[in-house]
């Protein structure tokens, strides 16, 4: 045994000789290194301290680590994390001091500035890394490894900084041409950090103040209010000092995204919120969450490797899910330790804390070191990590059409939603068709990136009233006023959810090929509708919904769609359901034949995919894994049911904490035909999309939290909004018959009875709902009284014992 031990000993000696060794010679080389991050005192950024450095720890980070903490005066006194890690304290800046401005994200440059000036460590200090708090670090970040030098600083690319590319560089740096689309991770030489940290901080505050500038389209901030200030603040900074990154797009990735072929990402950057399964995580749902202070209290667990494997075939997307797993896995072992090093009582065992210990979960999270993947040097005005020379895949851009409307901002806060979590990779905007007049009374400015389109809901030349033909003009604005890199476009109606990325590789499409979903109603191609409409009429496709397409094939084809659109609109001579499918005769669909007979008359040959899309309420074809829900029509399960045109009118989203009925639990779904059962599933996983989205969106907007002394106030107050918003869902059909002067009567009228039967079915699931708790009451009492009689039972065996013991005691007396 001791011979054992002496060897295990001489072994550890001999690693660590060579680690010592290559650290001194790190020392000599002047490659001395520490770790950065900025956090604010406060739970939430305590139990993501806990987790980053944990992370670092188990990835072998070398060098020192330091916590800056900004706090407030009058937060130090009940702050209980001051112990965690090795600390800064640095004088919060969350409220200005001269101005009042609330901005707590100026705390990092103005904190880094604090260290430079203030800690000893920093004159002992060569090279720098800084990161976020929200992060999981999955092996060391050396800077000279990644092929950062002085005056190049290491960065991941940030392509949302629009700002970088328009008016706001010009107006707030020297040298605009050096604006770097940036953050994330920084690693740099301590000199360059010296030069750059005062002007980050100085240029975070001009632009915090420049609220002329906030707007989505100028910044790329999806809340149009400047949140995002403090990373222009370093892009302009950086450009101001002469600075030129090494840009690299692969070592850092969100949870929920799926990696490249080949690539290994060192950091999981969770500050979105993600999902594996039914299982989902989101940072915001713990904003105030203490759980490193609840002993043995963990985030909920993901599901194990092995429920990855059978979930999923496709390789590439496996991977994604084992890094999101990773993510949560690692940050709940970061608590555990954390917990047991604050004396908590050793938790009781399960079979996650056994996994969290085991030998799998250990070699799964060992070390991963970079290999030098696709770092460049990025010296032209277009800043773009990802060219074609160093890229396996084209870069997409996904587009979908709205206008300045409460209906169509629920959907988009739906959609973004769930583009977060789809992993979908590229950018996303919105395509706003808004009035002059509209535009000035918007609310919704924030909820997506955006880019403005003057209506066409009203045709300038003819005066007809036909809003869906916004899309194609949209579509063509943006071609003709954004500048693109992007090879593909996926083009999205805004009632959609998507599931999953959509991507022309995996689908097939092509340079002269898109690739869409099938619309079989779509009847005018096999007519004498597309005999008149297009020279081509054999090469009419039925399809809609998605649509995927090569940059080169939309410049050609957009004008057209909007032209085809126009000329199928005015041909009312046949708008009749027998000829175009149109179940209201008014020509509604001429958009979608306008898409139809342009693609046809170009020849492009559509790749008709029926597993991308599904409406909620149809049986799915066996295997298909969809990846969009187009909730256009009414779906429902059981007595619950789901329509979007009944919410025409309803302000959900600029309602706190409105939202739409909720769907039955998955777990009541017990029917035994497996096609109905998977239906009904798929309806209700649509629902509690759209609700979360709504929640979250709530949350975001800061809506006032239900506390215990307030919420019977709160709750009714919340009951009288939530029938508010129902009222006008009921009411919205009747209004938009005004607003939609081609719909017919018959068309209304069905919309009608619909809409009669929302408030029926809302009190049904009340109903249901008091239901269950009856029965639940009756099983309560049931136990009870159970328990009354076994205990009656054994205290009158207990007296007949004792009697008999009595008995015989007098016996033997006797």
């Amino acid at each position: 045994m001791a011979a054992a031990i002496a060897g295990a000993v001489v072994a550890a000696l001999l690693l660590l000789y060579p680690a010592r060794a290559s650290a001194a010679a790190a020392v000599g080389e002047g490659r001395r290194l520490h770790t950065l991050f900025s956090v604010e005192c406060g739970d939430y950024f305590d139990w993501q301290a806990v987790g980053l450095l944990h992370s670092l720890r188990k990835a072998r980070q070398p060098g020192g680590v330091t916590r800056l903490v900004s706090c407030a005066e009058d937060q130090l006194p009940s702050y209980r994390g001051l112990r965690i890690g090795h600390t800064l304290q640095v004088p919060s800046f969350s409220r200005h001091p001269r101005t009042g401005d609330w901005y707590p994200a100026i705390n990092k440059p103005a904190g880094i500035v604090h260290w430079l000036k203030h800690s000893p460590e920093a004159d002992n200090v060569d090279w720098v890394v800084i990161l976020d708090a929200d992060q999981i670090i999955r092996g060391p970040i050396i800077p000279w490894e990644l092929g950062a030098e002085k005056g190049k600083p290491f960065a991941a690319y940030y392509g949302y900084l629009k700002g970088c590319d328009n008016i706001l560089a010009q107006l707030h740096t020297a040298h605009p041409e050096f604006c770097d689309k940036v953050g994330g991770i920084l690693a740099m030489h301590i000199d360059d950090l010296r030069a750059l940290a005062p002007l980050w901080l100085s240029k975070t505050e001009e632009v915090r103040q420049d609220k002329s500038h906030w707007s989505t389209n100028i910044t790329g901030d999806i809340y149009g209010m400047g949140w995002i200030s403090e990373m222009y603040g370093y892009s302009f900074g950086a450009a101001e000092v002469g600075l030129r990154h090494k840009i690299n797009d692969d070592i850092m990735i969100y949870p929920g995204y799926t990696p490249r072929p080949g690539i290994e990402p060192l950091i999981l950057h969770y500050g979105l919120p993600f999902k594996v399964g039914n299982w989902s995580f989101s940072k915001l749902e713990h904003h105030e969450d203490g759980i490193i202070y609840d002993c043995n209290r963990l985030f909920p667990p993901p599901p194990f490797p092995r429920e990855i494997e059978m979930m999923e075939s496709d390789p590439n997307i496996k991977r994604g899910l084992f890094l999101s797993i990773e993510c949560i896995n690692t940050l709940n072992e970061g608590l555990l330790l954390h917990h047991a090093s604050v004396g908590c009582p050793k938790p009781q065992w399960s079979k996650y804390l056994s996994f969290l210990k085991s030998r799998r979960f250990s070699e799964l999270t060992k070390p991963k070191y970079w290999k030098g993947q696709q770092v460049d040097s990025i010296v032209t005005m277009q800043h773009v990590a990802l060219s074609k020379a160093n890229s396996e895949y084209p870069k997409i851009h996904t587009l979908f059409s709205t206008e300045c409307s409460s209906y169509f901002d629920w959907q988009t806060v739906g959609l973004m939603h769930s583009f977060r979590l789809s992993g979908q990779p590229g950018n996303i905007t919105r395509l706003l068709s808004c009035t002059d007049e509209d535009l000035k009374n918007y609310k919704g400015h924030d909820l997506a990136p955006t880019h403005y389109v003057p209506s066409m809901s009203r045709h300038p030349l003819t005066g007809d009233w036909y809003p869906a033909i916004n899309k194609p003009a949209a579509v063509l604005h943006w071609l003709n006023h954004v500048q693109t890199d992007a090879e593909f476009l996926v083009i999205l109606d805004a009632d959609m959810i998507m599931r999953g990325p959509i991507t022309p590789w995996e689908y097939g499409a092509k340079r002269g090929h898109p690739v869409s979903t099938p619309y079989e109603y779509l009847i005018g191609c096999d007519n004498i509708l597309a005999k008149i409409h297009t020279r081509n009429p054999s090469a009419c496709d039925k399809v809609g919904g998605v649509i995927i397409m090569h940059i080169d094939d939309l410049r050609r084809f957009a004008l057209l769609w909007l032209h085809k659109s126009e000329e199928v609109r005015a041909d009312k001579a046949h708008y009749a359901t027998n000829i175009t499918g149109d179940i209201y005769n008014s020509g509604w669909i001429s958009e979608m034949y306008g898409y139809s007979f342009a693609a046809a008359e170009i020849n492009l040959r559509h790749i008709i995919r029926r597993d991308i899309m599904i409406y909620p309420g149809y049986v799915p074809l066996p295997g298909a894994k969809y990846r969009v829900f187009h909730y256009g029509l009414r779906f429902g399960v059981g007595n619950w049911s789901f329509d979007k045109a009944d919410w025409r009118n309803a302000d959900v989203v600029n309602t706190c904490w409105a939202k739409f009925p909720e769907p039955p639990d998955p777990v009541t779904i017990m029917k035994q035909d497996l096609d109905a059962r998977e239906r009904d599933l798929l309806s209700i996983e649509c629902g509690r999309a759209l609700n979360k989205a709504l929640y979250l969106h709530h949350k975001r907007r800061n809506c006032p939290r239900l506390d215990p002394i307030r919420s019977t106030s709160k709750k009714a107050d919340q009951v009288s909004a939530s029938n508010k918003i129902e009222r006008v869902a009921q009411m919205s059909r009747s209004t938009s018959r005004g607003n939609n002067e081609s719909m017919d009567e018959g068309s209304e009228k069905t919309v009608e009875r619909t809409a009669v039967t929302v408030q029926p079915l809302h009190r049904s699931r009340r109903l249901a709902r008091s239901s269950r708790m009856w029965i639940i009451g009756v099983w309560a009492l049931s136990i009870v009284v159970f328990l009354l009689v076994i205990s009656m039972f054994f205290t009158e065996q207990r007296r007949n014992v004792s009697r008999s013991r009595v008995s015989r005691s007098l016996k033997a007396h006797v």
